[in-house]
């Protein structure tokens, strides 16, 4: 069954002007396609020229007609619904955040495996821990490792540590003479004259 292009928006001449314009490879490629196809070229051949099967220019035909131009372009795909919501997306951020209280949670800072459990826990939702770094990463935060500090720790006795510790000098460099760049182990003499004439 011959395609017919229904809309008359374009001549084969202008779909042609529009495919130079484009900025987009493949939307330049099915305006050739289509252009063939106003001229009167076959469906199969047009679809050759095109690098496209006859189904493929079938379905593009449609689409123009429906949309125009513009449905041309690709559609890109939505993906997967977010297993979290934006709310909990938001308290997940508050959370890691704010940090785990020691006393309660038992941890002074959180790793993905922490998270993962706190995330099945509060929303109902398991995730991988890559996973968990993703939606981290995709939050802003950074992997960062610090030096943990004890809960019980005293600042003010490390504080009085560092200043009665003994500060290291910088070591002294002693420069060694230069040595002799001949490495053939015997200096080179001038020639005399007499040999040089």
């Amino acid at each position: 069954m011959a395609i017919k292009i229904t809309r008359q928006d374009y001549t084969a001449s202008e779909l042609r002007r529009e495919a130079v314009r484009s900025g987009d490879g493949a939307q330049a490629r099915r305006l050739l396609a289509l252009a063939l196809v106003l001229e009167g070229v076959p469906r199969t051949e047009a679809a050759t020229f095109c690098g496209m099967d006859r189904q493929t220019l079938r379905d593009w035909v449609h689409r123009y007609n429906a949309e125009g131009i513009a449905g041309l372009l690709d559609r890109k795909a939505s993906g997967p619904e977010p297993r979290l919501s934006t709310e909990q997306t938001v308290e997940l951020a508050a959370i890691v955040e704010k940090g785990p209280d020691p006393d309660k949670d038992g941890i002074v800072r959180y790793r993905r495996i922490d998270l993962r459990d706190l995330i099945e826990e509060r929303f109902g939702v398991r995730f991988h821990e890559r996973t968990i770094g993703k939606i981290l990463h995709g939050l802003g935060f950074r992997h960062m490792s610090v030096r943990p500090r004890h809960p019980q720790a005293d600042r003010q006795v490390q504080e009085a540590f560092k200043k009665t510790s003994p500060r290291l000098s910088a070591p002294s460099y002693r420069k060694v003479p230069g040595k002799s760049r001949s490495r053939s182990g015997s200096r080179t003499k001038r020639a005399s004259a007499r040999k040089a004439a």
